[in-house]
């Protein structure tokens, strides 16, 4: 069976925590960082009034240079996904899948609105629950062009999840997975891209993903253990690394046209350059398209 989100939300009907982490930084960005890269309005509301409160009181409790690393990472992958789609839309395309979705908020602040374009948010049903009473509690209305897609993968596949939903096959979609396949097996995540690949031409999907640490320097590599004790120590213990090339030529023979992977200093050159505040990414993202 394939999986999207992370093991122990099947195991204990919990939303992750890595979740809420990652929602907690992108709304930090919109507070500390300057300028901002992901302009997120929804960030910081989606996560209820007190924890806005105090994000607001004291973001700086979220600024120590582990955090701050970690949320340049964050920041960076969510706008190289959306850009990603904003190319895939002016091509023509219509749908946009996001696996794991977790508390992304791209649905709610949507410019491409205008285009039509339907956004489906996959992820387990329990964690999608947890999100629409955040919604809720945030009075944040649901779009008319969102569809949860609800995939226990304990009992569904992927392409069931999504038929269920209204996902139509027949046309491309642009995906965008970020934060997940450094919690699933290979072959899990082999299944899940060769899904995609198996969509019409121009569908795309765009995800990071984990290095060995060998292909780490010193510094990255301490980092990286220590990131990686806090997942485990949290049930979310990390599986798969790739070394890039090898990746792109897995991606590539799962039939995609082209895999582009995209190393740190490229994406710090593209998003990151010249910024006053030392913002930097350390992660490493893959982009196939068919």
């Amino acid at each position: 069976m394939m999986a999207i989100s992370h093991e122990n939300i099947v195991r204990t009907g919990e939303p992750s925590r890595t979740a809420s982490r990652v929602a907690m930084l992108r709304a930090v960005h919109q507070l500390l960082d300057e300028p901002i890269l992901l302009d997120d309005p929804v960030a910081l509301p989606i996560l209820g009034r007190e924890i806005e409160a105090k994000l607001r009181e004291d973001p700086f409790l979220y600024n120590d240079p582990m955090l701050r690393g970690l949320r340049g990472t964050l920041v960076v992958r969510s706008r190289f996904a959306e850009d990603e789609l904003a190319r895939a839309v002016a091509s023509g395309v219509r749908q946009y899948v996001v696996l794991g979705a977790g508390l992304d908020t791209f649905a709610y602040r949507n410019p491409h609105e205008a285009m039509c374009l339907r956004v489906f948010e996959v992820d387990h049903p329990s964690t999608q629950q947890w999100k629409q009473c955040c919604l809720r509690d945030a009075g944040i209305a649901l779009p008319e062009n969102l569809s949860f897609a609800p995939v226990d993968f304990e009992h569904a596949t992927l392409a069931q999840g999504l038929e269920g939903a209204g996902f139509r096959t027949d046309i491309p979609a642009c995906f965008s997975w970020l934060g997940v396949t450094m919690y699933l097996t290979e072959e899990a995540i082999m299944a899940s891209l060769s899904f995609v690949a198996g969509l019409p031409k121009c569908s795309s999907i765009s995800f990071d993903y984990r290095v060995p640490p060998s292909m780490l320097d010193p510094i990255q590599r301490v980092i990286g253990e220590v990131m990686g004790q806090r997942a485990a120590a949290v049930g979310e213990p990390w599986v798969s690394a790739f070394d890039p090339a090898l990746l792109r030529q897995q991606v590539l023979s799962l039939g995609f046209s082209e895999a582009a992977t995209f190393e740190p200093d490229e994406l710090n050159r593209r998003y990151l350059h010249r910024r006053k505040d030392g913002l930097r990414t350390s992660g490493r993202l893959m982009c196939a398209r068919m």
